[in-house]
């Protein structure tokens, strides 16, 4: 990367950074979900970007792939994560926090387990280790602390317009004896006290767009029209478009599944129904005078 592309990546993290502040002062139990998910796009936008994807509010057993629909009733409770990535010319910052909201704060040590593990995994990215040990160490983070890792789900590179750029960075000892290049990254571990596994469920109300083509419908082609210009790529809820297109967009949503142009992600479920935690920061590999830096680019200051 130059330097203008780094500056980049450091410019939304810095959003990504008070985005997070923010949040640990704003939510609080019983908030309408769906109230936190518009305040939380606004204030972003009001910082000159774009959610480079729907934030996540996933509760309890509830993973990640989780955005509220329009008028949903649900409150924050529980142990909810909350998930942002921030966006400015298809520059990206993805970070993720998670709360404890209930009245005894008895997800303390979970949540620990979560965030020692992407402090270790950063630590160790500065000796340039294999995938796996990266891996190895979120895992034995986790596990010594008494809880499980969520083995299939992963930190990822991030490029341009695209948040999950191909390399998978695991949350276990996977074997694999590659190396980062340089490059940027999410390290996102989730801690469980449960199987340490997801599955897919139904449709987390999250789309993006897989095929640039015309739909046949003049609502379909004006929502398509509206996501490409404002995130191109970059994945969006359904909940933004019924806003600004009325109910005839559930309708023309379907439409352009049906057609291939977009892509729905299901909600990520624990399998054994354990409480989740998720911890998440993005990095920047680079060298300086030859050595290796590592600007961890969503962390408080």
């Amino acid at each position: 990367m130059n330097i203008e592309e780094i500056n980049g990546f450091i410019k939304v993290g810095k959003i990504a950074q008070e985005m997070r502040k923010f949040v640990r002062g704003y939510i609080k139990p019983g908030m309408p979900i769906v109230e936190i998910a518009k305040t939380i796009q606004e204030e972003i936008e009001k910082r000159g970007a774009v959610c480079a994807f729907p934030v996540n509010l996933s509760i309890d057993d509830l993973a990640a792939h989780y955005h509220p629909a329009p008028n949903e009733k649900t409150l924050a409770s529980g142990l909810l994560k909350v998930d942002m990535g921030v966006s400015i010319d298809g520059y990206i910052a993805d970070t993720a926090l998670t709360l404890d909201l209930t009245e005894d704060n008895r997800h303390k040590e979970l949540i620990n387990a979560s965030d020692e593990a992407l402090k270790s995994a950063i630590e160790l990215l500065s000796s340039n280790p294999t995938i796996n040990e990266i891996g190895e160490t979120i895992q034995n983070t986790i596990t010594k602390k008494g809880f499980s890792p969520i083995v299939n789900l992963s930190g990822h590179s991030i490029s341009r317009y695209n948040v999950h750029a191909g390399i998978t960075i695991p949350n276990y000892a996977n074997g694999n004896k590659n190396k980062l290049d340089l490059g940027v990254y999410a390290i996102e571990p989730f801690a469980t006290t449960g199987e340490g596994r997801i599955y897919e469920g139904e449709s987390g109300n999250i789309y993006s767009i897989i095929n640039q083509k015309n739909p046949r419908s003049p609502k379909a082609r004006e929502i398509y029209k509206f996501v490409m210009e404002k995130y191109k790529t970059l994945p969006f809820s359904s909940r933004e478009i019924q806003e600004k297109f009325g109910p005839i967009s559930k309708l023309a949503l379907t439409e352009l599944e049906n057609q291939d142009i977009i892509k729905s992600y299901g909600k990520l479920i624990e399998k054994a129904k354990g409480p989740v935690t998720q911890s998440e920061h993005t990095v920047i590999i680079t060298e300086e005078n030859g050595k290796r830096k590592i600007i961890v680019t969503t962390r408080e200051e």
